[in-house]
């Protein structure tokens, strides 16, 4: 059933696909920069700022009366700048790490010529009491706000102060409605001064796509003229695996996913500071300088036209993502193309397909129930919170609503599996999954599920491909494997998968329960939608029957080997006693 001309002929375009890419790398656009030196930005004024307003708002979290009257001294600092910046304070229900909350953003706006806009964005909450390193975006945003206070910027530019930012991201989801005209670049301020990541100028998003790459150099480039610093570009796997599966913590999350240039500077990276960092004054000084010097190179450039993007930076060049999903297509290609014709075979032999379909189907039924449940659970606020973004580690623990969700969520998944038999009757399927039906009908399913993923995501299509390939020999029925070795293909085609989840899981700061729960809450929040868990589930179901296709591998048929002889069963059977011979022709 397994034709290998057919295969082999459909890897040529994979030689193709990868020479075009060759030829597609590009290199990597050059930053914005100015040659005026950011004397001007007081380090010692913002960490007495800092000071300040750590003493007196020790516990602000996101919503209640210490955050509420933070914003509203921000508010008053704003408006007592000469001259005066254009004010408002906003009001909305967002959700946050304690539940939905009443919260307030600051917005103060300064007009300079017509033409697209800069903005400053700093979160002022946090998760725990303390968190110093946490304010410090909000004590540099003010002091950056004094230093081009009077129209010392030749475009407009807007200061935002957020709250939700310590989980949930939920100021920044309702800034992307709040900002008005064409927005040039979004610079969000994290923590200034306590962290040591090397990766701090950060564009990772809600959506699939990223922070366009000139901005993120343009930050880079200022940080390393004040502290000397490089940034660290994250390889090429982890790049490729944040786009695959997007997500981040950041507040730069929704605004780049609402296609806004929007880059997080941050020492700590995406992830926020603990809550007893201490904060140096001269690191705080030197990136508040860098934040300056990142304002006055936009303003002095000309206008980024690139926009949000899926381009992966490999080896200081960039592959951009029409080449990527050229490429993923192309590895798409050959395992496609054979099990439509193993398919087609079946088919004209009139073998059956659909009942294994339907056993798919049902394998992935438990995790559809089990994700169904859980969504039901974040619609109805049973859990205390569960915000459309991921949020930092910790950030909501596993209480009691928490435990009890994931414990029923767990006999969600058995009361499927043992509900299973009933819906495979309902459907029609067998409950034996054996036979060149099964394996067509496994192949079938992957592929396609492969091939729409490819058309919405080619960098989540890429991590189906081994599968794709490896599952030929296990569900081909012309080809008999050892059990052992079909068992090790199918895991083999799952190790992309498992390295995903450590590069998520080391990215965010999660260990595997609060990746679990993680996971969970991303489900709940509506951040992994029902379109998203069903198709998974149904991956899952394929993975499932890959599984019992290997460890059903029928062992290689015995031959009974005969000697060769020249007699019949009565008689010579020798040349010319069937015909076929001149003589016997001629007769």
């Amino acid at each position: 059933m397994l034709d290998a001309r057919i295969y082999r002929a459909a890897l040529v375009p994979v030689l193709l696909a990868v020479i075009v890419c060759a030829f597609s790398l590009q290199d990597r656009p050059a930053p914005i920069t100015t040659t005026l030196a950011p004397d001007a930005f007081s380090g010692p004024r913002a960490a007495s700022e800092l000071a300040g307003l750590a003493d007196a708002f020790p516990r602000r979290r996101a919503g209640d009366a210490a955050d509420a009257a933070l914003a509203g001294r921000v508010a008053g600092a704003f408006r007592g700048m000469e001259p005066a910046y254009e004010v408002s304070t906003p009001s909305f229900r967002g959700e946050t790490i304690d539940g939905k909350r009443t919260l307030t953003t600051v917005l103060a706006r300064q007009v300079g010529a017509p033409g697209p806009e800069l903005v400053v964005v700093a979160h002022r909450d946090a998760a725990a009491r303390g968190a110093k390193a946490e304010l410090s975006g909000t004590a540099v945003m003010l002091e950056l706000a004094r230093v081009v206070a009077g129209g010392r910027l030749r475009r407009t530019v807007t200061f935002v102060s957020t709250s939700g930012g310590s989980g949930g991201a939920a100021g920044a989801r309702d800034l992307v409605r709040r900002l008005g005209g064409p927005i040039d670049a979004v610079l969000v301020l994290g923590d200034m001064a306590a962290g040591d990541r090397r990766s701090f100028a950060l564009g990772w998003s809600d959506g699939s796509q990223r922070t366009p790459t000139r901005l993120r150099r343009t930050v880079e480039e200022a940080v390393r003229q004040e502290l000397g610093r490089r940034a660290a570009e994250p390889s090429g796997f982890t790049q490729w695996t944040r786009l695959a599966f997007p997500g981040t913590p950041g507040e730069q999350g929704p605004l780049v996913a609402a296609g806004l240039r929007a880059v997080l500077l941050s020492a700590s990276g995406e992830r926020p500071p603990p809550a007893d960092a201490a904060v140096p004054g001269g690191r705080l000084e030197d990136f508040g300088r860098a934040t300056l010097r990142s304002v006055v190179a936009l303003d002095e450039g000309r206008d980024l036209q690139d926009g949000a993007h899926r381009d992966v930076v490999t080896l200081r060049k960039v592959l951009p993502a029409w080449a990527v999903r050229l490429l993923v297509g192309a590895l798409l290609l050959a395992p496609l193309l054979v099990t439509i014709d193993g398919f087609a075979r079946v088919r004209r032999r009139r073998l059956p397909v659909t009942p294994w379909l339907g056993w798919i189907a049902t394998a992935a039924a438990p995790l559809v129930l089990a994700a169904a449940f859980v969504t039901v659970v974040g619609l109805t606020g049973l859990l205390t919170a569960t915000p459309p973004s991921p949020v930092p580690a910790g950030a909501i623990p596993i209480d009691g609503a928490g435990r009890a969700t994931l414990i029923a969520a767990g006999l969600v998944v058995v009361l499927g599996v043992v509900a299973r038999p009933v819906l495979l009757r309902a459907l029609g399927g067998r409950p034996r999954l054996e036979g060149p039906g099964a394996g067509a009908a496994l192949l079938m399913a992957w592929c396609l599920l492969a091939l729409a993923m490819w058309l919405v995501n080619p960098f989540a299509a890429a991590f189906m491909a081994p599968a794709a390939h490896l599952w030929l020999l296990v569900a081909a029925p012309g080809v008999r494997l050892r059990r052992a070795l079909a068992l090790a293909l199918v895991a083999l085609s799952l190790v992309p998968f498992g390295l995903a989840a450590v590069v998520l899981a080391r990215q965010f700061g999660l260990d595997p329960l609060q990746l679990v729960w993680s996971v969970t809450l991303w489900v709940a929040g509506g951040h992994i939608g029902p379109v998203a868990w069903l198709f998974w589930s149904l991956a899952a179901g394929c993975v499932a029957a890959a599984a019992v296709l290997a460890w059903r591998t029928p062992p290689r048929p015995a031959v009974e080997e005969r000697p060769v002889t020249v007699r019949g069963p009565l008689s010579y059977a020798g040349p010319g006693s069937l015909g076929g011979t001149e003589s016997a022709l001629r007769r």
